[in-house]
C-alpha cells in the first residue's frame, strides 16, 4: 500500500486544477527498480493514456495511478510534500525501490558489488567518477578500476584508502584490502590533476 500525505494530495490537486483538463490524474512509475539506480517518475496522465492495468488510488479530486510493473517496487512507499520558503519539496520514500541488500549468506562478490553500486559510486558521481569491480582475490583483496573523473585524479589514493577501502573492510569482514589497477596516466578528464614530478 502507498501512503499519500494530505499535503502531497493537496499539492497534486493544485497542480491538476491549474491544468484545467477534466479527468486528469497523476501516474507514478518506478524506473530501474531493484537496482541501486532505482528512482520514481511522476507525470500527468489523461484517461486515454491509461492502459487499464494500473493500480488506482482515489484521492479527493483526482486519482493517482501506479503502473502495474511498479506496484511491487513501490509497495510501502510514502509520498509527502513539505512547504518551505521557496514553495516546497515533494519526497517519495520507497524502501523496496532499489532492492534489498544481499543477506549474510550472499557471496563476498555480491556484497562488495552491492556496496559499490549503492554507496561508493553515488558518492564518486558527485565528482563525475565511478569505480568498477574487476575481481576479489582468494586473499580478500578487492581489485578495482576507476573511470570518469577518478581516472587520472590526483586524489585517487586518498579516495581509495580513506573512503573505499575503509567502507568495504568495515561492511564486508572478509575484505582484507583494496587494489587499484587503473592506468591513471591515460585519464582524460580527472577531477583533480596530478602534480608533475
Amino acid at each position: 500500500m502507498i501512503e499519500l500525505s494530505e499535503s502531497a494530495a493537496g499539492h497534486f490537486r493544485a497542480l491538476i486544477e491549474n491544468q484545467n483538463s477534466p479527468g486528469l490524474g497523476i501516474r507514478l512509475r518506478a524506473v530501474a527498480a531493484g537496482t541501486p539506480k532505482g528512482d520514481c517518475q511522476l507525470e500527468f496522465c489523461e484517461p486515454g493514456d491509461l492502459t487499464g492495468d494500473e493500480w488506482e488510488i482515489e484521492c479527493q479530486g483526482f486519482s493517482l495511478y501506479v503502473t502495474a510493473d511498479s506496484v511491487e517496487a513501490l509497495e510501502g512507499a510514502n509520498i509527502d510534500f513539505t512547504r518551505d520558503a521557496t514553495g516546497g519539496q515533494l519526497s517519495i520514500k520507497a524502501p523496496r525501490l532499489r532492492g534489498a541488500p544481499p543477506d549474510g549468506d550472499a557471496s563476498i562478490i555480491e556484497r562488495v558489488r552491492y556496496l559499490i553500486e549503492s554507496e561508493i559510486n553515488p558518492q564518486l558521481a558527485s565528482h563525475g567518477g565511478r569505480v568498477t569491480l574487476r575481481e576479489v582475490t582468494a586473499e580478500g583483496i578487492v581489485v578495482l578500476q576507476f573511470g570518469g573523473g577518478c581516472h587520472g585524479c590526483g586524489m585517487v589514493d586518498v579516495t581509495l584508502r580513506n573512503g573505499i577501502e575503509k567502507t568495504l573492510c568495515e561492511k564486508v569482514p572478509e575484505v582484507t584490502g583494496v587494489r587499484d589497477v587503473t592506468d591513471h596516466g591515460t585519464g582524460a578528464k580527472p577531477y583533480y590533476d596530478r602534480k608533475a614530478g
